[in-house]
């Protein structure tokens, strides 16, 4: 029998991706096989997904014929060499790992085989069904490689192709993205509980405030700086707050902390 989807490493972004999968009908759980070290999470995966989860990578392999990456990146290299001799030299690999390069997963593979990788980077709100992702084609992966991950992970994200030297500019972007976003947020409920506010009166402003706003610029024709610009009046308040940001360079500690993450997704590289 042969799966349409094995699944190396069944962590929370795997756990997203197959729900996904299986909540849009692209795949039914029979045609998943996940493997992973921990046998909380290979129940995790039989009792909530329906999906047989086993601690063999090399036997997903052998009956896969779409592998998901989804190790950890310092253990890739030798999953890649287990798997290289079992897995079809026909099948395609999709990875999810911060910092593999396409090149990097042919290598380690072995032999001299055109192998067909899928380099990807999705964010932790597809857990949430609010994801990004953004996927780049190996040298040997095709346009229906590429068709075919786009239509794994939209059911839990949005979804654009880029070439892969871009990728490490996605991982700042947006594979971070969030922490950044929780950062914000962990700081304005610290300040509101310095202004008097209780924990949980600061925690549920500041959530519903970020929230809210997130959904202005999703759905706002307006640009970011325009809807800045709408809440802040001359003289006021908030005017006050950007004033401030802007006199101690916030704008350019925060573009100095992507391009750290984008420089250290380029070293793991």
């Amino acid at each position: 029998m042969t799966i349409e989807l094995g699944i190396l490493g069944a962590g929370n972004m795997a756990e997203a991706i197959a729900r996904g999968v299986i909540i849009s009908g692209l795949l039914q759980p029979t045609n998943i096989l996940a493997s992973d070290v921990s046998l909380a999470r290979r129940d995790l995966f039989t009792q909530h997904l329906g999906i047989r989860a086993i601690d063999d990578n090399r036997e997903v392999a052998r009956q896969s014929r779409t592998i998901l990456l989804s190790v950890k990146p310092q253990h890739m290299a030798q999953v890649l060499a287990g798997i290289g001799p079992i897995f079809d030299p026909d099948g395609m690999l999709i990875s999810i790992a911060a910092g593999i390069s396409s090149k990097f997963i042919e290598t380690h593979l072995g032999g001299a085989r055109n192998w067909r990788v899928i380099r990807t980077m999705p964010n932790t709100p597809m857990l949430v069904g609010e994801g990004m992702v953004a996927l780049a084609r190996g040298r040997h992966a095709t346009e229906a490689d590429a068709a075919w991950a786009r239509k794994m992970f939209q059911a839990a994200a949005d979804v654009i192709e880029v070439s892969e030297e871009k990728l490490d500019a996605v991982t700042a972007i947006s594979g971070s993205g969030p922490a950044y976003f929780f950062y914000l947020v962990e700081q304005m409920i610290r300040a509101g509980t310095e202004l008097g506010l209780t924990p949980e009166e600061a925690r549920q402003l500041a959530i519903k405030t970020s929230v809210g706003a997130a959904k202005m610029l999703s759905t706002s024709s307006d640009s970011p700086e325009e809807l800045r610009r709408k809440v802040t009046s001359p003289g006021g308040t908030t005017q006050a707050a950007i004033t401030y940001l802007q006199g101690h360079d916030a704008a350019v500690i925060i573009t100095e902390a992507i391009q750290a993450a984008a420089a250290r997704s380029r070293e793991l590289s």
